[in-house]
């Protein structure tokens, strides 16, 4: 199970119970630090997680945090008939952040991306600064063993946006998501590119 399959999981469940969970604020890129924070950290600022769990990543144990919140009340969803939701990941090997994650389909902090521009990312070739002029900031980040190698760090792009059918005697909850990890090497340069997309928008 990746990192995206966590946020989505919690996103259902969310929507499906009809709860809000507890509003949070969308942290600054260098307020959590992959190889530094730490899990008690990550608790003493955020509160309680939504859901935790673990998962196994290149032979390491992972234990895995997340934080959800969705409102219909007063906020718009970037996309139209969008519920909106914010959900963040966070990912610890040994108590230390390895990975985080973060996703919104809220207007005013929503993390949709260009996914057309993918193509023009090339490994080998293509330097950090270059996908991030592209793509836009990531809103997420990983270290081994979340990536490959231990020489590489993952820049991460989530999107996951859901929305809520009332049917007769029941709520269809259809959900889309696509991800996006550019693992960057010590110099600098693209060295891979992984995309996926699921779901129904």
């Amino acid at each position: 199970m990746g990192i995206r399959s966590v946020l989505m999981g919690v996103t259902v469940a969310l929507l499906s119970a009809g709860c809000a969970g507890r509003d949070f604020v969308r942290p600054s890129s260098d307020s959590l630090q992959v190889g530094k924070t730490t899990y008690a950290e990550i608790v003493a600022r955020f509160g309680s997680p939504y859901h935790e769990g673990t998962m196994l990543k290149n032979e390491q144990i992972v234990k895995t945090i997340s934080y959800a919140y969705s409102t219909k009340l007063g906020e718009r969803s970037v996309v139209s008939g969008v519920t909106p939701v914010r959900a963040m990941g966070c990912y610890f090997v040994d108590l230390v952040l390895v990975g985080h994650e973060f996703t919104s389909s809220f207007e005013k902090d929503h993390t949709n991306f260009d996914e057309t521009k993918i193509a023009q990312i090339k490994k080998g070739e293509t330097t950090q600064a270059q996908v991030i002029a592209l793509v836009g900031q990531p809103t997420g980040s990983y270290i081994f063993p979340l990536v490959q190698r231990k020489d590489e760090k993952g820049l991460v792009y989530v999107y996951t946006q859901t929305r809520v059918e009332e049917i007769p005697f029941a709520r269809k909850i259809k959900q889309y998501r696509k991800v996006l990890v550019v693992s960057v090497g010590e110099n600098g340069v693209v060295t891979d590119v992984t995309f996926n997309a699921s779901g129904e928008k």
